[in-house]
């Protein structure tokens, strides 16, 4: 099929690559020239694991192109992906919805043809309808634009897997007509299709991500009564993950959650959940938020204990900038906001990512950033794991035991075996771990 993709962000430009992938012609669109002719060279200008290989391959192969034009993508295409932003409005809580509608509006001029518009962004719940309308009023071929909601389930550092292999796929459709050509549209993947109405489509990204987002809290929060009992969270998570009604997926103690998509989600579901009138699941949403709230601060606890003392003038590295591994992403990141609170509290800080120091240092210049592993540890009285990235997995401890001050790790990802780096010398404390104990 001849498709475009509007919006080349995090989401847009892994989905556009995935349908180029999977044999469909695609055109990108995207108001950025800069970014447009970078992603023309078949270059990205975001960091995700085996994305620089499609875009060099299908640019080359003439199979996937970008523009700023929009009549050139509705001259091409007859199946519209909207991918644009949905950051959160000025109350902080609900979805902005000005760039979904904004490109509705600016593309439906050049809809002179039967066509079908398919949301990605996370929306509320009722937008799929209200986007009809407006296309309906806007675009010359008027009714005959449908429009599907398809939300993505994208987890950053893993996008372009999870575009060619999904768990599921949703679509919300509003005839047959349109469901025919989403089974078409996905067909090469070969995932399974849920087929629904839009408003269950909508609800249904918002109750995943929340869902997630009360996990990580969930567990988060147990790590805190660990902290104050003695207890090992990482052997209760593993051991209650064991069941299956539960599971281990998304249960890691550590700094909560962050990125682009789950904290604006998760405030988005629950104000939808107070206008909805549903006051007790707002209740307990908001809950996971206080959760996740707090946990820098918990980190902060966790890392003055460790010191035995003030953090002013300390010298203290940061392993981590991205909100997650395996992406350049830094909005709301965990890591960055420990290592501002460090900051605050007068440690001296350095911040070491193998990926995001760019990023990062654009959004946050105030902190010091290096890209060198083994030099970001010289002198430092401790060492603050704070995005669970392999390469921190895999270091050396023996070899880096003789850089810094002192030799401790403060890993707040609890995503580092204990063992080898006391046996190297280090000591190692972890959020909810008393010790070095492992489970059996």
């Amino acid at each position: 099929m001849r498709v475009s993709v509007i919006g080349c962000g995090h989401l847009g430009i892994p989905h556009a690559a995935g349908m180029a992938e999977i044999g469909h012609e695609v055109i990108g669109v995207d108001t950025d020239q800069a970014k447009i002719d970078t992603l023309n060279q078949g270059e990205s200008p975001i960091y995700e694991a085996d994305l620089p290989d499609l875009l060099a391959r299908h640019t080359a192969s003439g199979r996937l192109r970008f523009t700023t034009s929009l009549a050139e993508a509705a001259e091409n295409a007859d199946v519209h992906f909207l991918a644009v932003g949905t950051p959160l409005d000025a109350d902080g809580r609900t979805y902005d919805m000005g760039q979904v509608f904004g490109a509705a509006r600016a593309l439906a001029p050049h809809l002179t043809r039967p066509a079908l518009i398919i949301g990605k962004s996370t929306v509320t719940p009722g937008t799929t309808a209200k986007l009809a309308d407006l296309l309906a009023r806007h675009a010359p071929a008027g009714r005959d634009v449908e429009v599907v909601w398809n939300p993505e389930f994208l987890r950053e550092g893993h996008a372009v897997a999870d575009t060619l292999r999904p768990d599921r796929i949703v679509a919300g459709v509003p005839s047959r007509h349109a469901e025919t050509i989403v089974r078409d549209l996905y067909a090469p993947i070969g995932a399974p299709l849920v087929v629904c109405d839009p408003p269950t489509a909508e609800m249904i990204k918002g109750a995943a991500n929340t869902f997630l987002g009360l996990k990580i809290s969930f567990i988060n929060a147990v790590a805190d009564m660990c902290a104050a009992s003695g207890a090992d969270v990482a052997t209760v998570a593993a051991t209650i993950g064991m069941d299956p009604r539960i599971g281990t997926g998304g249960m890691s103690p550590g700094i909560g959650y962050g990125g682009g998509c789950l904290p604006k989600d998760i405030r988005a579901f629950t104000a939808a959940a107070r206008q909805l009138g549903a006051d007790d699941a707002a209740t307990l949403l908001r809950a996971a938020e206080i959760i996740n709230e707090h946990r820098p601060t918990a980190a902060l606890d966790l890392i003055t204990r460790a010191l035995d003392g003030p953090l002013a003038g300390r010298p203290i590295t940061v392993w981590g900038a991205a909100f997650k591994p395996g992406t350049n992403d830094v909005r709301e990141s965990p890591a960055l906001a420990v290592a501002r609170l460090l900051q605050d509290h007068g440690a001296r800080i350095t911040v070491h990512d193998p990926h995001a120091v760019p990023t990062a240092l654009a959004r946050h210049p105030e902190l010091e950033y290096t890209d060198d592993l083994p030099a970001s540890l010289k002198g430092a009285d401790a060492v603050v794991l704070a995005t669970e990235w392999p390469h921190y997995r895999d270091a050396d401890p023996t070899t880096l035991h003789d850089l810094p001050a002192q030799p401790l790790i403060i890993d707040l990802r609890t995503t580092l075996d204990p063992r080898p780096w006391t046996a190297a010398g280090w000591r190692v404390r972890q959020l909810g771990r008393p010790g070095v104990r492992t489970p059996r």
